[in-house]
Formats: C-alpha cells, structure tokens, sequence
C-alpha cells in the first residue's frame, strides 16, 4: 500500500468512532474540485509514508482509537488493498473505506470478504455517460457503468454505508439530487457536502504542469 499522509485522530470521518484516517497516494479520477489534489499526481513528489511506520501507529494507538478510516485519493486502485484491510482488521480495529465506487470488483471483493465495516461512496453527478465527465476530467463511457454496479454492491451488501456528493456550481441543481435519488437510490438519503476552496483545487494544480 502507498499511504501519503495520516490524519492521526477524528470524530467527523467515521460515524460513531474515534478513528484515524489513512490516505493512500493516487487517483484514476481528476475531479477538478478536489481538494486532496496533492495525492492525485504522482508528479507533486510525495513520498509515502514506511509501512512499518504505519503499522507501528496502528499498534500504537488501539488503546485510544476504534477506527481507521481508508481515503485517498482512491484505495481501490491499490492491488494489494484486501491484504492491507485484513491486517488493519485484525488488530481489533473497525474499518471504514472511502471510494469513488470506480472499482466494483474490488468493491465486491472487500465486501464479500467482510473487511470493512462501514463505506463510504462519492458519487460525483448523475452516472450518465458525457454527465460524469464533467466532474471526474476523463471519459467516462465505462465508468458509469461501473458507478452504477458499485451502488448495487454496496446497497445489497449487509454493511454499513453511505452515498454521498459534493454540491458543485454550475454542475448540480436540484434536479440533479433528485435524479441521484430517485434512479438511483432510492429511499436512501444522499449526503451532500459543500463545495469549498478551504485547501485549493485540483483544477488550479494543473495549470502548473
């Protein structure tokens, strides 16, 4: 696993746990919002954190925390993601996953095999193909589909979860929530988070490169 940076304690991230967030290195998305942008090119010369460091941490600090947050970037690119899961799992931890749902092999593999407790899916605008890409920066022909098979995954799996949007000017508007939730969802709440400018966007990376 490439994990770039540790949140090292939350209450906000995980419901209902004090946990710690791990964030791995590199998305297949270039959402231009995105307000982790530092860990989606591998060009901004981030150097992952040892893994035995992070081990250690985990060790360390289950006499306090009773969850681990996965967040990225995005985990599910991460082959070696399920393997990292069961050990965080087997120190007692409850684990939660954050992902753009981009991945529903991996996100049935997880599931299945009950290595998290609880996760968490972006859905980034209505999954219609030349809607997506708008928001993610990359065709998105295949991914919808993907989008869609993750959404079924996660709402047939048994597990904790939650889908989620970030309210994007220009982009989203009431009918477009409404779409999410009536096709898509269904009786399940969609939370949406507040486009903000707190920790630059990725949009404003680019122009450097």
């Amino acid at each position: 696993m490439q994990i770039a940076a540790i949140q090292y304690q939350t209450i906000i991230d995980y419901p209902g746990k004090l946990a710690c967030v791990l964030f791995t290195l590199g998305c297949n998305f270039q959402c231009w919002y995105c307000h982790n942008h530092w860990l989606v090119k591998s060009h901004n010369g981030i150097s992952c954190l040892k893994m035995d460091v992070v081990m250690d941490l985990l060790v360390e600090r289950r006499q306090w925390l009773n969850g681990v947050v996965i967040s990225g970037g995005e985990p599910t690119i991460h082959k070696n993601l399920p393997d990292f899961l069961s050990e965080v799992k087997s120190m007692g931890y409850s684990v939660k996953l954050d992902t753009n749902g981009s991945n529903p092999q991996m996100v049935k593999c997880i599931l299945t095999n009950n290595l998290v407790d609880f996760i968490a899916m972006d859905i980034k605008t209505v999954p219609v193909e030349g809607e997506y890409s708008k928001v993610i920066g990359i065709p998105d022909d295949e991914i919808v589909t993907n989008i869609k098979e993750s959404i079924n995954i996660i709402k047939e799996s048994g597990v904790n979860y939650q889908f989620r949007t970030t309210w994007l000017p220009g982009i989203h508007n009431l009918n477009t929530i409404e779409s999410i939730q009536s096709n898509y969802l269904g009786e399940i709440s969609l939370i949406i988070n507040t486009f903000t400018f707190e920790n630059g966007i990725l949009a404003d990376q680019l122009k450097k490169f």
